[in-house]
């Protein structure tokens, strides 16, 4: 298996993005899965990292080299295939499955208009309204989804203690309590990242 190194190297903006699926051919290509639909960040980057699976970024457990250098990438319905320079041979290749690929914050490229990252949404808190129209806070945005039609926010309620830290609400089973929003204009009316707020007209007692 690739060995490991000190993490004094490691960007400290690096964002999971994907991960590898499997080997790609005979030739040391790989089969990528993104976490998102939106791979740009992924094809923009000329430089991935990747880490061993289930290993905090603390260890240090990425591969030698640490960084990888994208030679050629194509998108493929909802995976995509990369060649990475120095990776000659499928079985190089395979002894990369399962581990997760970054890339630094830095290199994604500028979100158009009313476009989002999901990671970057991943965090805020979201407002819904209440009965007398008042914006107030639901919980927060834990999980993005994908149904095909448009972006579905995983919303994991609850609200900030005295310490200003975020406690998750349970159901009467001790359960997180969590709540499905459609990530569109007619419920989601404004995002504010440097606040880090999604104002909305979801009902707060939905």
């Amino acid at each position: 298996m690739p060995e490991s190194f000190s993490d004094a190297a490691i960007p400290q903006d690096l964002i999971e993005v994907g991960r590898v699926a499997s080997a790609h051919g005979i030739r040391g290509w790989l089969n990528i899965q993104p976490h998102s639909p939106q791979a740009q960040a992924l094809q923009n980057a000329p430089v991935w990292w990747l880490k061993a699976p289930n290993s905090p970024l603390e260890s240090g457990a990425f591969s030698r080299p640490a960084q990888w250098q994208v030679q050629t990438f194509r998108q493929q319905g909802g995976h995509c295939v990369v060649q990475l320079l120095g990776l000659a041979n499928r079985t190089a290749a395979e002894q990369l499955r399962g581990y997760t690929v970054w890339v630094p914050r830095a290199a994604f490229p500028d979100a158009q208009a009313d476009e989002y990252y999901w990671i970057d949404l991943i965090g805020c808190d979201f407002y819904a309204q209440s009965d007398s129209g008042e914006s107030v806070l639901m919980g927060q945005v834990d999980q993005i989804f994908d149904n095909s039609a448009h972006a579905v926010l995983q919303v994991a309620c609850g609200a900030y203690d005295d310490a200003g830290d975020f406690q998750p609400a349970h159901d009467a089973r001790g359960r997180l309590r969590h709540v499905l929003v459609p990530f569109v204009a007619a419920h989601v009316q404004q995002v504010d990242l440097p606040n880090r707020k999604l104002i909305s007209n979801w009902p707060l007692d939905f």
